[in-house]
Order: structure tokens, then C-alpha cells, then sequence
């Protein structure tokens, strides 16, 4: 079983209701799973959230949750990592 990213975009993004300095959002993410030969494609949503400094750009922001959703799935591909032979 392989499990890959293949794409990453930001869905949405709001402030926080709450904390001021805090953005949330929702990344969609592209992967495809390879099982006997064939292969599948999985469309997920990441909840993601970031404090922002002052003088962060629109696009600062949007990297950041990004960065953060792609972290978020690398650790789900090592927690499904190939099992042992």
C-alpha cells in the first residue's frame, strides 16, 4: 500500500470567533492510495489553524495553513506507514 499527496489548496478561512491573533481554515487535500494494483483517490478536509504576526501578508497566511495541513497529512502517511512483511 502506498499512499501519496498529490494536491493541496486552501478551501476556506475565517478568524478565529475568539482570539484575535488566531486564523482557522479547512485545506482540501489530494492523495491517491496504490492497494493490489490499483489505484484510489481520497479528496480530504484538514482543520488547521495559526497565530498571525502583525505584517503578515494574505498569502503568509494561506501558506501557513497550508504548511500546516501538509505536516498534518505526512504524519497521517507515517502513522499508515507500509506494514511489515
Amino acid at each position: 500500500m502506498s499512499l501519496e499527496l498529490i494536491d493541496i489548496a486552501l478551501a476556506e478561512r475565517q478568524p478565529h470567533p475568539k482570539l484575535a491573533e488566531r486564523m482557522t481554515g479547512k485545506v482540501r487535500a489530494v492523495l491517491t492510495e496504490t492497494i493490489g494494483g490499483q489505484e484510489i483517490r481520497h479528496e480530504i478536509m484538514v482543520p488547521v489553524w495559526m497565530d498571525i504576526q502583525t505584517g503578515m501578508s494574505e498569502e503568509d497566511i494561506e501558506l501557513g495553513l497550508m504548511v500546516k495541513a501538509a505536516d498534518i497529512v505526512g504524519r497521517l502517511k507515517q502513522h499508515m506507514g507500509t506494514p511489515a512483511d
